[in-house]
């Protein structure tokens, strides 16, 4: 079978809002909310129990990761994941669209984008410019909250769209692949602290922070403008890549806007920098902050 073209990574508020309308969303489409924020800024569940998208379900990620690790937001294991989708009414032949409700537009869903084409899931894409520019264009919200009936949904992970710690301390001798990183320039270059962490990045990764891909209203750049920015930091889209940030998150940015451009096999860094801080020996955390001492 031929891939599919990616013009459904992205769906449009226009197409989302006629699909609710039209009463498309059940079994064939799930709409979920995949908000998170910290605690003390704000209550993703909360704000979702009070407005969101018609017919959607919140997918906490929270819950829907690897419980036993130290690191945050890792991913679950296949029966974990399986579950979870499943109770939100999720099946392997659902279309699932995901959004956040974050200021810039888009921050966590692409999150659970990678998320479900890790575990094998095809048809998932993001609203392009998120809950904000939903609500900006006047299409419906609701306090209503529905109860989708359990589906099932096999889980199969790909592992070529994961790196490991191994892998990524590996590549920094071999440079197999070439690694982006999505953090802010202060934190990329260890001048800015990042939550309290010392900040720096693995040897040989190159910046690009998220944000660069998105407009100033929060929608996804055009094809011709991601290629641009990925040009202009010699990043290959023909060759290996791997991205990286802080927690795995706004890693899967580089993947989702790579993935436009026609690149689908973009892999993340889980563990990201809040593991290869505490795992990586110091040689391999470069900071300007250290050199500059």
């Amino acid at each position: 079978m031929a891939p599919k073209l990616p013009g459904r990574v992205l769906v449009t508020a226009k197409w989302l809002s006629e699909a609710v309308r039209a009463g498309r969303v059940g079994t064939s489409l799930r709409v979920l909310d995949a908000s998170w924020y910290p605690p003390q800024e704000r209550n993703a569940r909360q704000e979702f129990k009070e407005r969101h998208i018609p017919g959607a379900s919140f997918f906490d990620i929270e819950e829907c990761r690897d419980l036993s690790s130290p690191y945050d937001f890792m991913l679950p294991s296949e029966s974990h994941f399986a579950d979870y989708v499943g109770h939100l009414g999720v099946s392997n032949d659902t279309h699932v669209v995901v959004y956040d409700g974050d200021k810039l537009g888009t921050f966590y869903a692409p999150r659970a984008w990678w998320m479900f084409r890790a575990f094998g899931h095809k048809e998932v894409s993001v609203l392009n410019g998120g809950f904000k520019n939903w609500v900006k264009e006047g299409h419906p919200v609701t306090a209503e909250v529905s109860e989708p009936a359990p589906a099932v949904f096999k889980a199969k992970l790909n592992t070529a769209l994961l790196k490991t710690f191994e892998e990524m301390m590996q590549n920094v001798g071999s440079l197999r692949f070439q690694v982006v990183d999505s953090r802010p320039e202060g934190q990329f270059q260890g001048t800015e602290l990042d939550q309290g962490l010392e900040s720096g990045h693995i040897p040989g990764a190159v910046n690009i922070p998220f944000h660069s891909f998105l407009t100033e209203t929060g929608h996804e750049k055009s094809i011709e403008e991601i290629q641009q920015i990925f040009r202009e930091k010699k990043v290959d889209l023909s060759k290996p890549l791997t991205a990286t940030c802080r927690k795995g998150v706004t890693a899967c940015h580089i993947a989702l806007a790579a993935y436009l451009c026609g690149k689908r096999d973009v892999a993340v860094y889980d563990g990201s920098w809040s593991e290869w801080f505490h795992r990586a020996p110091p040689r391999y955390k470069v900071s300007e902050l250290k050199r500059n001492k």
